[in-house]
């Protein structure tokens, strides 16, 4: 059951925390990689173009074993650990096969390929991966429960399409409550912090900076601005691709450190500091869906012994932070 908790901070702030059963953010407790190799995001499926092709009769072939597959787990997985059904799977597939075909002729090939009909089976099909790469993805989705999102590269979150890949955690829906929180407490209450620094700690993709970031520019001609940072290169160049994607460079400043770290230039300046920090407890780890502990950042996961050892790092780092009258919300 969601838990939240509204209470004053520095001069009439407001603070929310709320419990959801996962976290999509980075430790601070555990130091980077020595690598300063520039990480490279990787550009989500549907974006790429469709260099690639196959007969429509190999694509037949490759779809009637994708759904084969997916038909084969049926409610397994439910009853293993609560994961993806046959009936989420054959969705995810379609998606996937969405993804894969241009957009010009991809109703009538989808059309074609749920139909049976076997016309035109030597037609060329412009593809945006080679078939081998779909056999590869598919078996691993399957048999390894690699995450969907990293097979296309993406994520569908509240009014946006955010890249992702492998070293970023997934932004979950529920964590769409703390964008809501924004515009109908925070900025309603407050209508002066639009025009204040914000900061996304931990911010994996850039899904909340990017979301707030476009709440702000909604409330006033004078807007503020979003610093989002993160430990991780990788998620660092995942959300600075993400805020090009949504021309928000103006807006939307991401900053390569731990928590707080790189923001000792702005102390005391914050109108509001956003967070989804890690906050299961390591014991709980093994016991996760494997989409999730077998495949996502156990940086993003791990909230030490209790859980709590990130969170209590920020409420402390907060109450410095913030300007007064400020707000935070964290989800735990």
């Amino acid at each position: 059951m969601m838990k939240l908790r509204l209470s004053g901070l520095r001069s009439g702030g407001v603070c929310a925390t709320f419990r959801r059963p996962i976290s999509h953010c980075y430790s601070n407790s555990i130091s980077p990689s020595p690598s300063s190799v520039e990480v490279k995001p990787k550009t989500p499926l549907y974006q790429r173009p469709p260099s690639f092709s196959a007969s429509l009769s190999k694509l037949t072939q490759w779809h009637k074993w994708a759904k084969n597959l997916a038909s084969s787990v049926g409610s397994s997985f439910v009853h293993l650990d609560n994961g993806p059904d046959s009936t989420l799977l054959s969705r995810e597939l379609n998606w996937l096969l969405e993804d894969s075909l241009e957009l010009q002729n991809r109703s009538v090939i989808i059309s074609q390929l749920k139909s049976g009909n076997n016309e035109n089976v030597d037609v060329s099909v412009a593809l945006r991966a080679p078939l081998e790469q779909l056999y590869r993805v598919w078996k691993q989705r399957i048999e390894e429960r690699r995450p969907f999102q990293y097979i296309v590269g993406c994520e569908h979150w509240r009014d946006l399409v955010l890249s992702v890949q492998e070293g970023v955690l997934i932004p979950r829906p529920e964590t769409e409550m703390i964008i809501d929180l924004v515009e109908d407490v925070a900025l309603k209450n407050s209508p002066e912090l639009a025009q204040s620094f914000w900061v996304d700690l931990g911010t994996g993709c850039g899904a909340i900076a990017i979301a707030t970031a476009r709440t702000l520019a909604t409330r006033d001609h004078v807007h503020g601005r979003v610093i989002a940072t993160d430990l991780s290169p990788v998620a660092v160049a995942v959300a600075a691709f993400n805020v090009q994607r949504y021309g928000l460079q103006d807006m939307v400043e991401v900053r390569k450190g731990s928590w707080f770290e790189p923001l000792k230039d702005i102390r005391g300046k914050l109108g509001g500091v956003l967070s989804n920090p890690p906050y299961i407890p390591s014991g709980d780890i093994p016991g996760l869906q494997p989409e999730v502990g077998q495949h996502e950042p156990k940086l993003a996961l791990d909230g030490g012994i209790s859980g709590a050892n990130d969170l209590l790092h920020l409420i402390d780092g907060a109450a410095f932070m913030l300007k007064p009258g400020g707000f935070f919300a964290f989800e735990v």
